[in-house]
């Protein structure tokens, strides 16, 4: 249509909701006719909706609409709950009205009488429409023959914090926390309250505020030396229809509330958890629960009294269920003091084996958040087999958007693509049909709870995300949260449109670059889903056996004959058994087992032959090779959009690629010629290696 968008200017701040300009033509004389909200409302996410709806039609047209009560017989946007508007209920008939769920909407253009109604059966829902509205508007859409409804597919589509009271992120890579410093929680509420736009705006409704590994200081943020404060950040995400959790200390009765045990079947320790919720609850009537880490990496938890995660967790339960509030209790639980001879234990096996024998025994406002893979968020790993596994019991996926293993906003690596094989992975739970998007929505089992969890990838930068282009992981996780069939190339398209405006060839070309980057970066990283190979603790940049003599159970076992880790039932660890019929068949036998998964499955001698026809020491050199020549083909991509947008952006990025280019190098070369070394068998291709 005539008319486009002018793309953003600035650092970046604005993110995906920088509504930009729409020049002069047919597409915006279209939106310029609803130059009047109608709303009669006054609850206060309602009252967030009215002003978004007004802050991004300002800025799509340049011209503030007016809001009033009435807009009968005027051209205008119709907003409401049912049974508040009359425009609202005289668009949206009884069948309409019934589909709409709890958080979702419905939007429909009546031409005839020039008005769009947006309605919902919540304040949330409406919010959501209108962010809905607006991202149509913002990517050039037609927005005069809308007839709609949408839920989420959902419930929780929540964020987690990794943030600490120093004002670090654990595994951040974009800058300080925004929400503390110094070992207080910062006054600066209005980057909060854009934070809590930019979630709300992609489908978010419940985050969690501070790191899962809780010290001293966290713990505090349930004493009312804290607990005023938190208040404050739950009014800001609560006027965007957000829910506020925290991470609590399992030992919190012990380190601030002077017991001398936090045995969860002691009545003083389950009485001390029950006063806290309540003094939790006078300060946040509508606070989410708990977040907790138990018994994992050092941290606190039933097991120091001989008892376990269902102990632990259900005495918090307990203690929040009056209140509504839920507990979400991570099952990331292995043996992090491996002693690396040995080859029997399995720190991929850890999380099926502590909790599966437990389904059925946790209280119905429990949820197992459950990482997507058996280790540790890596480029390539398989599928948990604990999810699914547990018909009794409520579960959650986690996932990462901050990249701790995959370039850590450094290195491009657009997420979407790689989470969309997770959800649409056949658990066979309950034969065919029970993908892990239809355990973690609750329908395959009808859980009580059940969604998404993700690790956020945020801090103080200008950009938000350290990375310019990885503010699309964070969108992405949120539309996908909210909508798991969205395809990942439609959502980045989407983020690239409201980002950077409607150049077609920006588009195109943004667009390509990152559904290629998952690839890209795992073709010269680890290879065939080994993963690991990264200098320890801080896990950037190549290290091949920089984890391969430690603790904590993340080993290739490369020697001079072969490389990967028997998994199989028969002669290995048995983890492949943990998997499902079909599951257990592809992955226990070398023959079936996917290429990208060979080397997590199996050990095998370097001339061992791949699907692909090659063999596993030619596939290692040749996709290193070919990975660090496709990042310097990045970096020249970008440098071709040169003055199609801002100049400061472009230099943002074009550094983040340059740096990305010549690490990939690094990556390519070690990886290469460690196995050179460990193997003695040379490049068909005779290229250098060291």
């Amino acid at each position: 249509m005539g008319g486009t968008t002018l793309h953003q200017s600035g650092d970046g701040y604005q993110a995906w909701l920088g509504f930009h300009r729409i020049a002069p033509g047919e597409l915006y004389d279209q939106y310029a006719v609803y130059n009047r909200i109608t709303v009669t409302e006054k609850d206060d996410i309602v009252r967030t909706a009215i002003s978004e709806l007004s802050r991004g039609i300002a800025s799509i047209l340049g011209n503030e609409p007016e809001v009033a009560e009435s807009g009968v017989g005027v051209p205008c946007i119709a907003i409401g709950t049912f049974g508040s508007n009359p425009i609202v209920d005289r668009t949206f008939g009884n069948d309409t009205r019934s589909a709409v769920g709890p958080e979702g909407f419905a939007i429909k253009s009546d031409k005839d009488n020039r008005c769009i109604a947006i309605g919902a059966s919540s304040g949330s829902g409406i919010l959501y429409g209108v962010f809905h509205l607006l991202r149509l508007m913002s990517t050039g859409a037609t927005i005069d023959k809308l007839d709609l409804v949408e839920n989420p597919v959902n419930m929780l589509r929540m964020i987690n914090q990794w943030d600490n009271i120093d004002g670090s992120i654990e595994r951040g890579y974009a800058g300080k926390s925004i929400f503390y410093a110094n070992n207080r929680i910062t006054g600066d509420l209005e980057r909060v309250r854009d934070y809590a736009r930019l979630l709300a705006s992609s489908g978010i409704n419940a985050i969690s505020i501070n790191n899962v590994n809780v010290h001293k200081y966290e713990s505090m943020l349930l004493t009312q030396e804290y607990l005023p404060d938190v208040a404050k950040f739950a009014a800001i995400f609560r006027s965007y229809g957000i829910k506020l959790f925290l991470s609590i200390n399992y030992a919190s009765p012990l380190e601030i509330g002077g017991l001398s045990t936090a045995d969860p079947l002691d009545p003083a320790v389950r009485e001390w958890w029950r006063g806290k919720a309540a003094e939790v609850y006078a300060a946040i009537p509508d606070f989410g629960g708990f977040l907790v880490k138990a018994d994992s990496e050092n941290r606190p938890g039933p097991f120091t009294y001989d008892r376990d995660h269902a102990d632990g967790s259900n005495m918090l339960a307990e203690a929040l269920k009056p209140y509504g509030g839920i507990v979400i209790w991570r099952c990331f639980v292995y043996n992090c003091k491996q002693d690396w001879r040995d080859r029997t234990t399995d720190r991929a096996r850890a999380a099926y084996d502590h909790f599966k024998l437990l389904d059925g025994r946790f209280m119905d406002n429990v949820i197992l958040q459950v990482k997507n893979g058996p280790m540790d968020f890596q480029v390539r790993e398989p599928v948990s087999p604990l999810i699914g596994a547990m018909e009794a019991t409520n579960q959650m996926i986690e996932f990462q958007i901050t990249q701790e293993y995959t370039g850590q906003q450094r290195h491009l690596c657009y997420l979407i693509p790689q989470w969309k094989e997770v959800l649409d992975f056949e658990t066979y739970a309950k034969g065919e049909g029970s993908s892990i998007k239809r355990i973690v929505d609750g329908s395959l089992y009808g859980n009580r709870f059940s969604g998404f969890a993700a690790v956020s990838n945020i801090g103080n930068d200008a950009n938000w995300t350290g990375h310019l282009l990885a503010q699309a992981n964070l969108y992405g996780y949120g539309r996908l949260a909210w909508n798991p069939e969205l395809a990942a190339e439609g959502i980045a398209e989407e983020w690239i449109r409201q980002t950077f405006g409607g150049n077609e060839k920006l588009v195109r070309t943004i667009l390509g670059m990152l559904m290629e980057s998952w690839s890209i970066y795992e073709s010269y990283t680890a290879p065939l889903g080994v993963g690991w190979m990264v200098n320890p603790d801080h896990h950037y940049g190549p290290n091949v056996d920089g984890y391969e003599y430690s603790k904590w159970g993340t080993y290739h076992f490369a020697d001079c004959y072969g490389i990967g880790v028997d998994r199989t039932q028969a002669s290995g660890t048995g983890y492949a058994a943990q998997y499902r019929g079909a599951n257990y068949d592809r992955y226990e036998s070398v023959e079936s087992c996917p290429d990208e998964l060979l080397l997590f499955f199996h050990h095998v001698p370097y001339a061992h032959v791949l699907h692909s026809g090659k063999t596993v020491i030619q596939h290692i050199y040749d996709t290193h090779f070919e990975g660090a020549e496709r990042a310097e083909q990045l970096k020249a991509k970008w440098d071709s959009l040169t003055g199609s947008m801002d100049e400061g952006l472009h230099k943002q990025v074009a550094s983040r690629l340059a740096e990305q280019a010549e690490h990939a190098k690094e990556w390519r070369d070690m990886i290469n010629t460690y196995f050179y070394r460990k193997s003695g068998i040379a490049d068909q291709l005779g290229r250098k290696i060291y």
